[in-house]
């Protein structure tokens, strides 16, 4: 039996029992919820990662060098901690391209081990995804090149080595990846990078006495890996001296399983102006926002003269009977921002965005249907090589996920981006109605997905379909497919035999 089935067992029965009923356990439970709100100093700056450096090659792409590297980094008083990062010790410079614009990389493995860099979110052809086909060996180098061919977003990059994607996530190896276009840019939103458009890439840590990071799965817990220290950025305690009246973020959940449920300490409400794959159609208002592993958003702030105020992550629904364990009941202080004394600044958020997701009306070539249980799809463990199967180039396909054993899980997507059609046979809540690759399964619900594939095919190379917790991806809850041509059918994944 599993470890994560065994744990099942325990929380939902004895666990459940102990808790009621008192005990070792029980006193572990009540004290399990964690609230730093006026706790944290907020004494260091917000890092701001820097911009990837390119030169032009004799193609004319934009080419990119990008070290995989181990380091150490200082995130507290004493001593520095063991990390890894992307031209850096910790993180990754925040890659920035232009859709239609040819880009090239030249990635070096500087570590003892291997690895490999995903483009999440990316379009892509799938020889140049990152995946677990697409790994890096030690002291190796791997040079990627594709066209972008998509709206401005907020993308990311991390590893994704089948059985390792967490720990090397957790060592430090994540960057942002930003695609920007002529609409985008168009729009009067706030846009200067580090001033009022500032990237975050939320993460929990957990350091041991020696100040290293400790990778902790609290007792009788689901989702893997749950820090008690919240960085921003590599940042712990961060504060931004806000100096215009509209601040934009660039949230990106970067956590190896933490659910996030963002508001600001004054409940403001704020507008959401884009999700994982650009633009929202119309701005929403709100003050509370989901973001569960791998999720995006953008949002816009206003802020007046003179205040302070703390984004926060509150207690969130969606955790069960044990998921204090896991962090739902926590109040976190994340970052907190000290307006100027005066603002500067015209930007406004427009009533009108982007494009809202087309594919409700489209033919469909093909329904499936996807059960998320126990580290497996549809019953079946990932397989590095049984590619589970082929889609149709051009195509529309509509794919029902669900989230079927009282954990969460989300479900990531290569290559394309969705449109959420319905949620449980009913209109998706507004965060929820832009284009997204990376979504959040509330147990039970049934989540009907649209998506078109486009694009460059291969029946060998497939791409991967996943829950994004990572240690739920890692112990096998991912599967593979290919986009096939006219007449191609099915391959064999590149040095592998056929898997029964």
């Amino acid at each position: 039996m599993r470890r994560r089935t065994v744990l099942r067992a325990f929380g939902w029965g004895i666990g459940g029992a102990v808790v009621l009923g008192g005990g070792g356990f029980g006193a572990y439970y009540l004290s399990a919820r964690r609230n730093t709100v006026g706790k944290v100093s907020f004494d260091t700056p917000l890092s701001i990662p820097a911009l990837a450096r390119s030169r032009r090659g004799a193609s004319g792409a934009r080419v990119f060098t990008l070290g995989i590297q181990p380091g150490e980094t200082r995130f507290k008083d004493g001593k520095p901690t063991r990390t890894w990062g992307v031209n850096g010790a910790y993180l990754g410079p925040t890659i920035r391209a232009r859709r239609g614009e040819r880009v090239e990389f030249v990635v070096r493995n500087g570590l003892g081990e291997a690895t490999s860099l995903h483009w999440h979110g990316m379009h892509l052809p799938a020889v140049m995804d990152g995946g677990p086909h697409q790994t890096v060996a030690p002291g190796g180098t791997w040079e990627p090149r594709w066209t972008i061919d998509q709206p401005a977003a907020t993308l990311w990059y991390h590893p994704h080595l089948h059985g390792s994607t967490a720990d090397h996530t957790y060592r430090g190896l994540a960057g942002l990846f930003i695609v920007d276009d002529e609409r985008a840019e168009a729009l009067d939103l706030p846009s200067e990078y580090g001033v009022d458009d500032l990237p975050m890439i939320v993460q929990d840590r957990s350091f041991d006495a020696d100040q290293q990071f400790a990778q902790r799965e609290p007792l009788a817990g689901s989702l893997g890996v749950i820090g008690d220290e919240i960085l921003v950025n590599g940042t712990i305690g961060p504060y931004v001296d806000v100096t215009t009246r509209l601040v934009r973020l660039r949230l990106l959940n970067g956590s190896n399983a933490r659910l996030y449920h963002f508001g600001f300490s004054d409940d403001r409400r704020f507008s959401l102006v884009a999700t994982d794959g650009g633009l929202l159609a119309a701005p929403w208002e709100t003050d509370r926002l989901y973001l569960s592993p791998g999720e995006r958003a953008e949002i816009v702030v206003a802020f007046a003269p003179g205040e302070r105020v703390e984004l926060r992550s509150y207690p969130a629904e969606h955790g069960g009977v044990l998921g204090r364990l896991d962090g739902f009941d926590d109040r976190l202080d994340i970052c907190q921002f000290r307006a100027a004394g005066s603002l500067s600044g015209d930007a406004t958020v427009p009533a009108v965005l982007g494009v809202a997701p087309d594919l409700a009306g489209e033919a469909v070539a093909q329904e499936r249907s996807f059960l998320l249980a126990s580290n497996q799809i549809n019953g079946r463990p990932m397989a590095m090589d049984r590619i589970d199967f082929g889609v149709r180039e051009g195509t529309v396909e509509v794919w029902e996920v669900t989230n079927d054993n009282g954990y969460l899980h989300n479900f990531h997507v290569h290559d394309v981006q969705f449109q959420v059609l319905t949620v449980d046979g009913g209109t998706p809540e507004p965060p929820l109605r832009g284009w997204k690759d990376t979504v959040l399964l509330v147990q039970g619900r049934r989540y009907r997905l649209a998506m078109r594939f486009r694009g460059r095919t291969d029946p060998n190379m497939p791409y991967m379909y996943h829950c994004h917790l990572l240690a739920h991806e890692d112990n096998g809850m991912m599967g593979q497919f290919v986009v096939l041509g006219e007449g191609e059918q099915v391959g064999v994944p590149p040095g592998r035999h056929r898997h029964p």
